[in-house]
């Protein structure tokens, strides 16, 4: 474990120092070309696993300091967009700013920026652009000046009620009554659900809030995210060592493997269409595990990274 990482979580327990600690960003899709591609990838993977159309309404946890993938959305035909998140992150002017470059990618129908992981060029077009999804009929109208401006005035002022095209905003949020029950057609996710402690609790509400046969869209990065030399060496620490390095943060990362995250999606109620996996075998060695995660399987042990999809089912009524 890198010494820089248990100090930082050692200073978290001085009062003076803990507010400034504390309240740094998560950073997210920082740039509107990032957060074009971030949509894109989860678009097409929707549409090849089962999405028929842009959905109406859809809900992004953890956006972070950014609106941008939702707004991405919102371009592309989404017309009721929420966030949630641990905190205030996310910057008006900024995200003002990001619809503008949003709006020049989509009008040039520009490819996809050079991608990550997973690759998903095979259901694109020979321009490296969506069009089987996004159709000219389709951007005409969600990109024209008067729609924009739609846009452009939800995110001035979000959490206004009603209207044909909406953004709320709700930070920080805590439990399930904050979003309408079967209120949403998409839920997604970008490298957030791996900082969530209570999963349990927030599986079961994502199920709440999906309207039947509604979906989500998870990426998932399993990753010791730089606090320790080796990628999975957070599996390494001890729960005394773990619980230093969190201090008083609100949030660091959960350490539950990718299993959890499945065994719990299938608990709740979702079908899995979609399961990804970045394989890593570099890293730490099954003997250096902490004795509370020696019975990682192999599975879980070599999995960096993955990628989610999957559909809420249709619940039979319950015999009288």
């Amino acid at each position: 474990m890198r010494t820089r990482s248990v100090v930082k979580g050692l200073l978290t327990f001085v009062p003076f120092l803990r507010g400034p600690l504390t309240r740094q960003g998560p950073g997210g899709a920082g740039s509107a070309v990032c957060c074009y591609e971030v949509w894109l990838k989860h678009l097409t993977l929707l549409s090849a696993n089962g999405l028929r159309s842009v959905p109406n309404a859809m809900l992004e946890l953890g956006p972070g300091e950014s609106l941008g993938v939702g707004l991405a959305a919102m371009l592309s035909g989404v017309n009721h967009y929420s966030a949630l998140d641990a905190a205030e992150y996310a910057k008006k002017t900024s995200d003002l700013r990001m619809l503008e470059e949003l709006v020049a990618l989509f009008r040039a129908r520009a490819p996809r920026p050079l991608t990550g992981w997973p690759n998903y060029d095979a259901y694109l077009d020979k321009d490296l652009f969506p069009s089987h999804i996004l159709t000219h009929d389709l951007l005409k109208g969600t990109v024209s000046e008067a729609r924009v401006a739609q846009i452009r005035d939800a995110l001035a002022s979000p959490n206004s009620p009603g209207g044909a095209v909406s953004i709320r905003y709700i930070a920080p949020w805590s439990d399930e009554n904050v979003v309408p029950r079967e209120s949403v057609d998409l839920i997604l996710s970008q490298s957030v659900l791996e900082h969530v402690d209570d999963l349990r609790s927030t599986y079961r509400d994502l199920y709440l809030w999906l309207k039947p046969g509604g979906m989500m869209s998870h990426q998932i990065d399993f990753s010791a995210h730089t606090l320790s030399k080796e990628w999975n060496g957070h599996w390494a620490c001890s729960d005394l060592l773990w619980k230093i390095l969190v201090g008083k943060r609100p949030y660091l990362l959960n350490r539950q493997p990718c299993s959890v995250h499945t065994e719990l999606m299938k608990s709740n109620g979702f079908e899995i269409v979609c399961d990804l996996k970045y394989r890593r075998t570099d890293g730490i060695r099954r003997s250096q595990l902490a004795a509370r995660w020696r019975d990682l399987s192999d599975d879980d042990l070599t999995c960096g990274g993955a990628f989610i999809q999957a559909k809420k089912k249709v619940r039979p009524p319950v015999a009288q």
